[in-house]
């Protein structure tokens, strides 16, 4: 299942900072939590959705629900609440997955159908909201590879893009370098 984190960040003056904490502590800890599989962050091209994503690859609903998330991975993030805005929870279901994102490439996201990302010539994958907020409902996914940044300028308004801020975690990665 796919677990998405969305918000936006209100105050510039500590900004980095917060980035910092999210990319650097926050997504360490949540993907060395039993379940985690991948976890990713992101930051949108355009407006029109939370500025940041992150997408994690999870076992299910009961891995949040669980004392390890918890006590690693759950709140901790009381220093920046009040400029937390936007923020949005979802767990989805139908790819089990999410794609890993490098440098060069950009995630595509559609609440509108598949049909936006296929006309421009990528290959969605289809997800239904199962828990959390769930809306929306249905979500596409799709990567965008290396040299196909110019799709991006004529996308229909109804696609949102995403560039990588961290590489893919992954739970034997963060494992192996704990031993």
């Amino acid at each position: 299942m796919i677990y998405t984190v969305e918000c936006s960040f209100a105050d510039p003056d500590s900004e980095a900072e917060w980035n910092d904490f999210y990319s650097l502590e926050k997504l360490p800890a949540l993907i060395s939590v039993s379940g985690f599989h991948t976890s990713q962050r992101f930051r949108a091209l355009h407006g029109g959705c939370p500025f940041y994503l992150a997408l994690h690859s999870i076992d299910g609903l009961d891995v949040l629900m669980g004392e390890e998330y918890r006590q690693k991975g759950g709140g901790n993030f009381a220093r920046w609440q009040q400029h937390i805005t936007d923020w949005h929870r979802n767990l989805y279901d139908g790819v089990e997955r999410a794609p890993s994102i490098g440098e060069g490439e950009h995630l595509a996201l559609s609440a509108n159908g598949p049909e936006p990302l296929i006309r421009l010539g990528l290959i969605p994958r289809a997800m239904q909201a199962v828990a959390m907020e769930k809306v929306p409902e249905f979500r596409w996914l799709a990567k965008v590879e290396r040299g196909r940044t110019a799709d991006l300028k004529s996308s229909p308004e109804a696609v949102h893009f995403y560039a990588p801020m961290t590489e893919q975690l992954t739970h034997d990665t963060a494992f192996d370098k704990a031993r």
